[in-house]
């Protein structure tokens, strides 16, 4: 049975309430060998994508493997709202009747975001193009994170920020001019964020709008501009860096998207047959573009045993499947510039540096600071409860690994997904269970997490 979600009735929750709802503590223990062949969610990147580009093209586009955690969900929400018809087929498939580049209309409430820096940042930018006005809202994590990034370049083309909270933060609103400017943009950092916004921002300027990166970020959104037949130009910048250029004003034009497996969730059952003894699993449909394996190629070079099976093409993005296997594991040096294609999986790296032999040291995460918790922050604590050794020296971690971890403790989450799987995954093979205080998280990105993880045969529980 379908459900379309339109401005004036959602028929999925409106909100999950996570900022409200009472914590869930839980809890991951040593047992068995992890066994077994998995899909994992669809990339939560490429899902939030899908639903923008198939809301700014005139006509039907179909959606198929959509990851439908909260995050994606307020994203599909937020182009309702602004008036896409949004609409779920049945599980991972969708269908977005799209109203077209500066066909937009000025939503009748805030746009919620919960928890996702993603869906707000990419929407600011895809806003700024239409002469309407928005509010942006999310939770309280979400409200903590800067947003001035977004803001100055997107101020830049003449939209305007209505009002802010402190420091630029949500809730904010933004009013979109009716003659957008186009600008060269050079970021100050590498983030797939800043870029996506800005080249939004650009489908609705005239002429050319282009952002220069030293480092490459992800190119999510640069290939799904080509895919709904946007003009684009990627032209290298310096030794690492990437300079990309779109025409405004193009019509875009509906395109069939099948979202691969996440590479961000296929890490944490990937890791986790690494480190439990006698462990081998597949792990199916995995993307990887080669500006997202910086965790693949980590662990290999620490001596993971990762072999890539029926490596294809789908929907525009390179996939494989990867069987993993029980690995002994050395500590290594991650050099900074390979931060922008795992900067996500730094806290399940740390996982795995704990269980190697020896140092690992992780260059250059600044940009851990500013995710949906501090993250460099809240891997070291939770290092520390599990007994591991290790320092922050400006913006490197350091790991001393001891091919084994104490555990035992109680992990603070702060309302972060990506920290919760990750130390319910040291769970599973440190000497100690491992608690976390609030696992709801998690929804926001892997939903199936528990239950796939318990499949193949890990043990994790809600604990009171």
């Amino acid at each position: 049975m379908s459900s379309t979600l339109s401005s004036s009735a959602a028929a999925l929750p409106v909100s999950s309430g996570h900022g409200e709802a009472a914590p869930r503590p839980a809890l991951a223990r040593a047992g068995t060998p992890l066994l077994g062949t998995v899909r994992v969610p669809g990339d939560k990147s490429v899902s939030h994508r899908a639903i923008i580009f198939g809301t700014l093209a005139v006509g039907e586009t179909l959606i198929s493997g959509l990851l439908e955690g909260e995050d994606v969900l307020n994203t599909a929400r937020a182009c309702a709202a602004l008036g896409a018809q949004v609409e779920r087929l049945g599980p991972g498939a969708w269908r977005v009747q799209g109203v077209g580049v500066g066909g937009l209309r000025a939503p009748s409430a805030p746009l919620d975001f919960g928890n996702s820096g993603t869906g707000a940042r990419l929407m600011m930018g895809m806003v700024a193009g239409n002469p309407i006005t928005a509010t942006f809202d999310g939770d309280a994590s979400l409200r903590r994170r800067p947003m001035r990034r977004i803001l100055d370049p997107l101020a830049r083309m003449g939209v305007e920020v209505v009002s802010a909270a402190e420091g630029g933060r949500l809730p904010l609103t933004l009013r979109g001019p009716r003659d957008l400017v186009p600008i060269a943009y050079e970021s100050p950092v590498a983030s797939a964020q800043i870029k996506s916004a800005v080249l939004l921002a650009g489908l609705g300027a005239p002429g050319e709008t282009s952002v220069t990166e030293q480092e490459a970020s992800r190119d999510h959104t640069e290939r799904m501009l080509t895919h709904f037949g946007a003009e684009v130009r990627v032209v290298p910048h310096g030794a690492h860096g990437r300079t990309v250029t779109v025409v405004g004003r193009p019509e875009l034009k509906p395109a069939p998207v099948q979202v691969p497996a996440d590479p961000s969730s296929a890490a944490f059952p990937l890791v986790a047959a690494l480190v439990v003894p006698g462990s081998e699993v597949v792990i199916e449909g995995v993307m990887t573009n080669p500006l997202r394996t910086g965790l693949l190629s980590t662990l290999k070079e620490m001596g993971a045993e990762i072999e890539y099976l029926d490596e294809r093409t789908e929907g525009g993005e390179s996939v494989a499947d990867l069987r993993v296997r029980a690995s002994r594991l050395t500590g290594v040096d991650v050099p900074a510039e390979r931060a922008p294609s795992m900067i996500d999986e730094y806290p399940i790296l740390a996982v795995a540096a704990a269980f190697a032999e020896g140092t690992t040291r992780m260059r250059g995460l600044s940009e851990l600071r500013v995710k949906e918790s501090d993250r460099l922050a809240a891997v070291a604590a939770g290092l520390a409860q599990a007994g591991v050794r290790h320092r922050i020296e400006g913006d490197d971690l350091i790991v001393e690994g001891r091919g084994a971890v104490e555990g035992g403790g109680t992990v603070t989450t702060h309302m972060d997904h990506r920290i919760a799987m990750s130390f319910l995954v040291m769970g599973l093979a440190s000497l100690n269970p491992m608690k976390i205080d609030d696992i709801s998280f998690v929804a926001t990105s892997f939903p199936s997490f528990v239950p796939l993880m318990a499949g193949l045969g890990a043990d994790i529980a809600e604990v009171s």
